[in-house]
């Protein structure tokens, strides 16, 4: 799972997508969390109308993979990380970056820029499944496991990234 979840009290909207479930968290104003979750977790209805709203522009996602979201999102990390999320933002739909070219743009290493990927809150939505590494796909939300990797794979297929 990536994203921090909702905060203790807070609903979270369960969307079932073709590559995962995403757990959506919203403080009413900006999505504040996405989660992959796996595909046996089940499905709940959109709990504000921010959570509406971000399933509706997952479904133009997934209907056009050059849609780009624009639902409010909150992110909260350090100013490293902020910045590193920043320059995930300014990519254009269908594009993909590295790891060390962002560390490069930042004047830092690769490994920090891809903890900060590994850290976003809002993966999808901040598309950090477009940062690769030089050689290669990379890691995906924290890791080499083999769900988060295939969401990676998924997306990047759906985008046309991938073959």
């Amino acid at each position: 799972m990536t994203g921090r979840g909702p905060a203790a009290g807070r609903a979270e909207t369960r969307y079932a997508a073709p590559f995962a479930v995403l757990g959506i968290a919203t403080n009413g104003e900006a999505v504040t969390s996405v989660r992959y979750l796996p595909h046996n977790t089940l499905p709940v209805a959109p709990h504000d109308r921010v959570a509406e709203r971000a399933c509706r522009e997952i479904e133009r996602y997934l209907a056009d993979p050059a849609y780009c979201f624009a639902v409010p999102y909150r992110l909260e990390g350090t100013p490293f990380q902020r910045r590193v999320w920043r320059e995930i933002s300014k990519l254009f739909p269908i594009k993909t970056t590295s790891y060390g070219d962002i560390a490069r743009r930042l004047g830092t290493a690769a490994r920090p820029v891809g903890g900060a990927c590994g850290a976003n809150p809002v993966p999808l939505i901040v598309p950090c499944h477009r940062v690769l590494a030089a050689g290669g796909m990379g890691g995906f939300m924290g890791g080499k496991k083999s769900f988060p990797l295939s969401v990676k794979r998924w997306l990047l297929q759906h985008e046309g990234i991938l073959e």
